[in-house]
């Protein structure tokens, strides 16, 4: 196994095949050029990011400033995040598309929103199945 380098990690090449280059860049932290990198292509305002992250908005505004790097459990929460992320936009094969399902109520998945979900690794697991049933067709 090879040295990680996060800073080339892309948006496009985060993918669960390569399990060790997202261990490796969860234990190195993300720094926040690459998480603004992915910020920018998500749907998400830092507010929600900030909610996701379990992080108040102020500190959020400090990681910017600074340029800090992430810990390992945000760093990983990030990951989780654009790992489900890819694989929506995938199954809906349209951004625009699955950024409207994420924001749209969900019978589904108890009445909320998906991305109200997206705060826990249980609720990105959820989510996870739920993009699952709907590429092989079965909606509950």
């Amino acid at each position: 196994m090879g040295q990680v380098l996060s800073s080339n990690l892309s948006y496009k090449q985060i993918d669960d095949r390569d399990v060790f280059m997202l261990i490796g860049t969860v234990r190195e932290g993300i720094k926040y050029g690459l998480f603004q990198n992915i910020a920018d292509k998500s749907p998400f305002s830092t507010t929600e990011w900030s909610n996701f992250l379990h992080l108040s908005e102020r500190t959020f505004q400090r990681y910017k400033k600074d340029r800090r790097t992430f810990d390992p459990l945000h760093s990983e929460k990030i990951l989780e995040i654009t790992l489900v992320y890819n694989k929506g936009v995938e199954v809906f094969g349209d951004k625009a598309n699955f950024d409207a399902w994420l924001s749209a109520k969900n019978v589904a998945l108890g009445g909320i929103k998906p991305k109200e979900l997206l705060d826990s690794t249980f609720g990105i697991g959820l989510l996870k199945d739920e993009l699952t049933r709907i590429e092989h067709g079965v909606l509950a």
